[in-house]
C-alpha cells in the first residue's frame, strides 16, 4: 500500500518475508533435515560450504555461512557468540535449562548471491523464493541487509524460528508465530560481554536503529488502520507478510507479555502446546475478558512510544462516581500515564478544572551532576512531546466511536493550570501530565486537580477528595 512508502519505507518492507516455517519437509537429499526433538549435524553443510570457498563462523549454538565478502567492521565473526547469548535468554523465557540443549545447533545462511548457495547444494530447491528470510527447522537463510542493525536483527528472528520449531514444535496462529520472533530478537549491543540485551519494548530509537516497529504503529494509529487485539487475532499466514502485520504481531505479544493484567495468562497459555488452538487458549483463561482486553490493546497502541513501561500506564476503566456539587479534588502523579480522577463527568455539562503544586519531568545529566527538570500544570517549553510542552496538564475522556472511523482512544478536552472543559460523554474523567514515556521513570510528585461543576459555587476548601471506587 502507497500509505507505508515514506520515511523510514524502505526498511520496514524488509519485514515483507522474514521467516516463516513451512509446513512440509524440505526435499534435499542430504544432509537429512532433523525434525523437532531430534539432534542436528551441521558439519556436512559446513563441508560443503567449506568446498565452495564460502566463510564459515562457528559458535556453540550457531553455524553461519556466507559468500559476503569480507569487509573491515562488518561484524560478522562476532554474530555466533550474540546468536548463543540470545539463545540463553530464549530458553529462559520458555522454562529451558541452557546446559540441557547444549547440543542443540542451528544453521543460517547469510546470503548475497543465491546462485552460489544452490550451486553448493546449500539452498534448497523446495524453499520458495523469499524476500528477506526464511526458516526450516534447523536451519533458515536470509538475505544481506546493508544495515548491520538490521541484519543482526533478522539473524535472530529467524533463529526464533529455528529454536521453536524444533524445541517447542511450534504450529501456531500468525500473531503468535511472528510475534515471537520479533519480540525476542529485540535487542540492543552493550560494549562488553554479554553484549545481547533483549529490550522487548526499545528504550530509545537507537536501540533499534532503523528496526522501525514503533513508527508504524504510530503510522498505522494516524491512518486508521491500526488493527484491534480481534484482528490482529485473525491474523492469515503468508509466506510474504505485510508491514503493518509484523508492526501489529509484535505489539500484539509485547502487550500480552507484560501487561501486568494479561502476562500472567500470556506465560501460562506459552508453558502449553505450541499449536492451533493457542488464541483459543487464551480467551479461555481464568478472567480473560474480551473488551476489557480490545480496550486495553486500544490503549497501548494509542500511548505506544520507546521506553514505554506498561506497569506506568495501566488504565483503570471503573466508572467512578459523578462530580459531587461540592466540586471534587484528585491527586495526578507524574510517573504515570493517563490517571482515573476518581470522578465521572456527565455528557454535555461544563466543568472547571484548577492544578497547583510542581512536579519533576525528569532529569539533566551533566558531568557537573544532575539537573531535575520542573513544571508547573502549564508545562515548560524546554522540550515537547507530541505537540504540547512537557510537564503540561492534560483532561480527556476514552473516545469508543471516534468520529474518523479510527480505534478507540482518549480525546483531551483540555490542557493547562485552569481548564475549563465540556463532557463529551457520561464517563470517567481522565488526566495526566504530558510526557514522553521514557522521561516517567525520572518524574516525580504530583499535582492536586479541583473539579467543578460549571454550575456550582464550590469553594476548595468544600471539594471532596478522590473517592474510592
Amino acid at each position: 500500500m502507497n500509505l507505508f512508502l515514506t520515511r523510514g519505507a524502505a526498511v520496514m518492507l524488509a519485514l515483507l518475508a522474514v521467516g516463516r516455517m513451512p509446513c512440509t519437509t524440505a526435499a534435499e537429499p542430504a544432509p537429512p533435515r532433523a525434525e523437532a526433538g531430534q539432534a542436528f549435524d551441521p558439519q556436512p553443510l559446513v563441508s560443503r560450504a567449506e568446498r565452495a570457498g564460502l566463510r564459515v563462523f562457528q559458535s556453540r549454538h550457531l553455524v553461519l555461512i556466507t559468500d559476503r565478502p569480507p569487509r573491515q567492521g562488518d561484524g560478522l565473526a562476532e554474530l555466533p557468540a550474540i546468536f548463543d547469548e540470545a539463545f540463553g535468554v530464549w530458553c529462559g523465557h520458555y522454562g529451558f535449562d541452557p546446559a540441557s540443549l547444549a547440543q542443540w545447533r542451528a544453521c543460517g545462511c547469510l546470503v548475497v548471491d543465491r546462485e552460489t548457495f544452490r550451486a553448493a547444494g546449500l539452498l534448497p530447491a523446495t524453499v520458495p523464493e523469499f524476500a528477506n528470510g526464511y526458516c526450516d527447522h534447523h536451519r533458515f537463510w536470509l538475505s544481506d541487509q546493508s544495515n548491520p542493525a538490521y541484519r543482526r536483527h533478522l539473524l535472530l528472528h529467524e533463529g526464533v524460528h529455528a529454536f521453536t520449531a524444533t524445541l517447542r514444535n511450534l504450529n501456531t496462529p500468525t500473531w503468535y508465530t511472528e510475534g515471537i520472533a520479533e519480540w525476542l530478537a529485540t535487542h540492543r549491543l552493550e560494549p562488553t560481554a554479554p553484549r545481547f540485551r533483549h529490550t522487548p519494548l526499545p528504550a530509545s530509537p537507537e536501540d533499534v536503529e532503523q528496526l522501525g516497529r514503533i513508527e508504524m504503529i504510530h503510522r498505522l494509529r494516524a491512518t486508521q488502520t491500526c488493527p484491534s487485539l480481534e484482528a490482529l487475532f485473525s491474523l492469515r499466514p503468508t509466506l510474504h507478510g505485510t508491514i503493518s502485520s509484523y508492526a501489529a504481531a509484535w505489539a500484539g505479544v509485547s502487550f500480552l507479555a507484560d501487561h501486568p493484567r494479561y502476562a500472567r495468562a500470556f506465560a501460562t497459555i506459552e508453558r502449553g502446546p505450541l499449536d492451533a488452538a493457542l488464541t483459543q487458549r487464551l480467551r479461555q483463561q481464568p478472567g480473560w475478558n474480551p473488551a476489557a482486553a480490545s480496550r486495553d490493546f486500544d490503549a497501548f497502541t494509542e500511548t505506544l512510544d520507546y521506553g514505554y513501561d506498561l506497569s506506568r500506564m495501566v488504565i483503570d476503566w471503573a466508572p467512578g462516581q459523578p462530580v459531587p456539587a461540592a466540586g471534587a479534588v484528585t491527586q495526578v502523579q507524574a510517573e504515570r500515564g493517563w490517571q482515573h480522577t476518581g470522578w465521572q463527568v456527565q455528557a454535555g455539562r461544563g466543568y472547571q478544572l484548577q492544578a497547583s503544586g510542581r512536579v519533576r519531568v525528569g532529569r539533566l545529566r551533566q558531568a557537573s551532576g544532575t539537573l531535575d527538570l520542573e513544571s508547573t500544570a502549564n508545562g515548560i517549553s524546554i522540550d515537547w512531546y507530541r505537540g504540547r510542552p512537557i510537564g503540561r496538564l492534560l483532561a480527556a475522556q476514552w473516545d469508543d466511536h471516534p468520529q474518523d472511523g479510527g480505534r478507540p482512544r482518549f480525546t483531551v478536552l483540555g490542557e493547562g493550570e485552569a481548564i475549563t472543559i465540556t463532557a463529551a460523554a457520561t464517563g470517567p474523567l481522565y488526566v495526566k501530565i504530558n510526557n514522553p514515556p521514557a522521561n516517567l521513570s525520572d518524574a516525580g510528585g504530583s499535582l492536586a486537580v479541583q473539579i467543578a461543576s460549571v454550575s456550582s459555587s464550590s469553594t476548595p476548601e468544600k471539594a471532596e477528595s478522590t473517592p474510592r471506587r
